[in-house]
């Protein structure tokens, strides 16, 4: 098989053979003895992935990373040992592929496949990780016969749900296509024998009929000296299925009957395309120039219908080989052409992954619903191709409209954006964009982005930017709404601007308070996070710190209203201190807490029962919580689980269905089972107790505990 991999490389030098090797002989000494369900040495998964990987034409990097994607799991090697005889690249990428392939969705709901999308995704920052884990999944379906039905079907739906789209969006056909039969089959094996066996039943005939065709068509480019290679197929079964079940008959699939003629010059393109029309009638409608008007993933074809021989029906694709080589390949053709210079194949990857960059930014920002509708928008939503005036293509989803495009264009673009033109008509800026439309935006330098945009932009990345234009307005309104409040405070205080805010009080404030600059203080005081007065007090004496003056404070016992506090935490004696949840303990709304007067950082609150207050004597006050919070409040958890499979899914699905936020989660392993550490967000004590409970309802749960 090495060989075999060795041979499908183009232009190996010898280092990289030797590179190659290396990485074959390391994956083959970790996987001795280790057995497939297959009966088949486990070296030849590994070989496998990467002979299918060579098919696309990726790197060297690549073809090694996959020879060793399974050793980190199934054999004691750490990522450190892989770092120290492979490199940063590899070692980064094959441990990337480990933690992806411990996950697997919990269920069949699509909650479930977009928050595995998403881990994917945010996992894979080097696109070879994802070329990789395709090619494993391809080659685990096509041997999926030994894995029971019930799991068969989980990874066909997982398939299905998750790897095709993302296929789909790089624009690997020939693993899409492949991944989508395969899936058809295990998935809904009834429909899928019976349109084998209506293709089956024909087969003879089909051939023969393409056998035909394809002779005709050879000699009418033989008579007029065109170089080509021709070659015919039967539509794949899961492309019949999906007309099928769309509402088209048997009789109407026009394309089952498909030939591919591809050439050496795009001029050939059309002269083929002439002569094919000569001599057979085309299809009324059926005529795509996509050489003329690529789409924006660079696909270029000729597409044409004909009535054939014998009255049936074919498409035709025409198209030179570089052009056949990206509509198969898709990003993963970058490297083949990475010698000559392609910039247009390297953007195509770069607007590829923006996509996936779009995701997850879009996630940091909006719920799981929101995560959701921007998922099938900017992923799994049908796409247009609309056209700048000077005719270069963009790709938008379904439903885009003149902002959306004006945003992919350029930020700038989109922030000032007064009108929009499509196909020469004045239209509104929430106009649905339809293929082919020639988009012109006005503009104006004056301009700014509007909030209700957000009701009809269809993009994320659209949608990003309006929110980011006007969080940074809201910033700077609260910076200047302090510094006005600072500036009245002084004046009333009838104290000196320069004297109080000099250079070493700001940096006192800034370190007492952790704040990076003047700005910062005065967006604290604008946001209401301090007083001015507070702040101003931190400078009369410089011998005094924080600590200090809220002793001062307390002591004198000052009598406050609390009804109007701005803060989750109310101190005795006063509004205008820092009040910190401590990172120790995380309290949450409805626990019982104590603060504690700490050195240059203010109060800081602890659940009562904290052991790092428990042999306080002094410095400790009464704290209460503020019943009208509507904050969310950190605090972790641990989850142990029996050995077994990877429950990360679980957990996650359980937290999204029960509304909680997830921050952050650490697996650790042990021989006793997995040990899960999570961050999560929650209103308050009583929807924390809420999900415990329902995560020790699950069977394979130990135990959970509140740390």
């Amino acid at each position: 098989m090495i060989d075999k991999i060795l041979s499908n490389m183009k232009e190996l030098t010898l280092e990289d053979t030797l590179k190659i090797k290396a990485a074959y002989e390391f994956a083959k000494l970790k996987h001795e003895g280790k057995k497939r369900l297959s009966g088949d040495d486990f070296i030849a998964h590994p070989t496998s992935v990467a002979l299918i990987l060579t098919e696309l034409n990726v790197d060297v990097v690549t073809i090694q990373a996959a020879l060793l994607h399974e050793v980190i799991n199934h054999s004691m090697t750490t990522k450190d040992e892989l770092l120290e005889k492979f490199g940063f690249e590899i070692a980064n990428i094959v441990d990337s592929i480990s933690k992806i392939n411990k996950l697997e969705l919990s269920d069949n709901s699509e909650s479930s496949a977009i928050y595995l999308r998403k881990v994917l995704v945010g996992i894979a920052e080097d696109v070879r990780v994802l070329f990789i884990k395709l090619a494993d999944r391809l080659h685990n379906m096509r041997t999926a016969e030994y894995l029971s039905d019930e799991k068969r079907k989980q990874k066909a739906n997982e398939t299905m749900s998750v790897l095709v789209p993302i296929a789909h969006r790089l624009g690997i056909n020939s693993i899409k296509s492949e991944l989508e039969n395969l899936s058809l089959m295990y998935l809904k094996p009834d429909a899928y024998r019976d349109i084998l066996e209506r293709l089956n039943a024909t087969s003879e005939e089909l051939k023969d009929v393409l056998e035909d065709m394809q002779d005709s068509i050879s000699n009418i480019l033989i008579e007029h000296d065109i170089k080509f290679y021709v070659k015919s197929r039967v539509k794949s079964v899961y492309s019949i299925y999906n007309k099928l079940n769309n509402g088209k008959k048997w009789n109407s699939i026009y394309d089952i009957l498909a030939m591919r003629i591809i050439v050496d010059k795009v001029s050939d393109c059309y002269t083929a395309l002439g002569l094919i029309h000569a001599k057979y009638r085309p299809i009324p409608g059926r005529f795509k120039d996509y050489i003329a008007m690529p789409k924006e993933n660079l696909y270029q074809s000729l597409h044409t219908g004909v009535f054939g021989i014998d009255g049936h029906r074919f498409e035709i694709q025409i198209r030179t080989w570089e052009m056949d080589e990206i509509a198969e390949k898709g990003i993963a053709s970058h490297w083949s052409y990475k010698e000559k210079g392609a910039k247009k194949v390297q953007n195509m990857m770069e607007q590829k992954l923006e996509v996936f960059r779009s995701l997850i930014e879009t996630k940091a920002s909006e719920s799981d619903a929101e995560f959701e509708v921007s998922v099938h928008n900017d992923f799994l939503n049908d796409f247009i191709y609309v056209f700048t005036p000077k005719g270069d293509v963009v790709e938008l989803p379904k439903g885009a409209t003149p902002i959306d495009f004006a945003y992919r264009i350029h930020s700038d673009i989109g922030d000032r954006i007064i009108g929009a033109l499509v196909n020469d008509n004045i239209v509104p800026l929430s106009f649905e964009l339809s293929d082919n439309d020639i988009v012109t935006i006005k503009t104006n330098n004056n301009s700014t982005p509007n909030k209700e945009w957000l009701n009809f932009v269809k993009t994320s990345h659209a949608r990003n930017k309006i929110k980011s234009y006007f969080s940074k307005q809201d910033r700077e309104l609260y910076i200047n709404k302090g510094k006005e409040i600072f500036e009245k405070e002084l004046r009333k205080r009838k104290c000196s601007f320069d004297q109080v805010l000099s250079s070493s009080h700001v940096d006192k404030i800034c370190k007492d308070l952790k704040l990076k600059d003047l700005n910062e203080i005065y967006f604290a005081v604008g946001s209401l996070r301090y007083t001015a007065g507070y702040i101003i007090g931190l400078t009369l004496d410089d011998k005094k710190n924080v600590q200090d003056l809220l002793i001062e404070k307390i002591a004198r016992n000052e009598k406050t209203t609390f009804k109007n506090s701005k803060s989750d935490i109310i101190v005795s004696g006063s509004l205008d201190i820092l009040v910190n949840l401590a990172k120790c303990c995380k309290p949450v709304l409805g626990d019982d807490i104590k603060g504690y007067i700490t050195k240059g950082e203010g109060v800081s609150v602890h659940r009562a029962d904290c052991p790092n207050i428990s042999f306080k004597t002094t410095r400790l006050i009464d704290v209460l919580w503020n019943e009208v919070s509507e904050i969310l409040y950190y605090t972790d958890i641990s989850i142990s689980v029996i050995p077994g499979k990877n429950y990360l899914l679980d957990l996650i699905s359980k937290a999204t269905s029960k509304n909680i936020y997830i921050d952050s989660i650490k697996t650790k392993e042990n021989d006793q089972g997995n040990l899960y550490e999570m961050t999560i967000r929650v209103k308050n004590k009583e929807e924390l107790e809420n999900f415990i409970s329902s995560l020790t309802a699950f069977s394979f749960v130990k135990g959970v505990v509140r740390k």
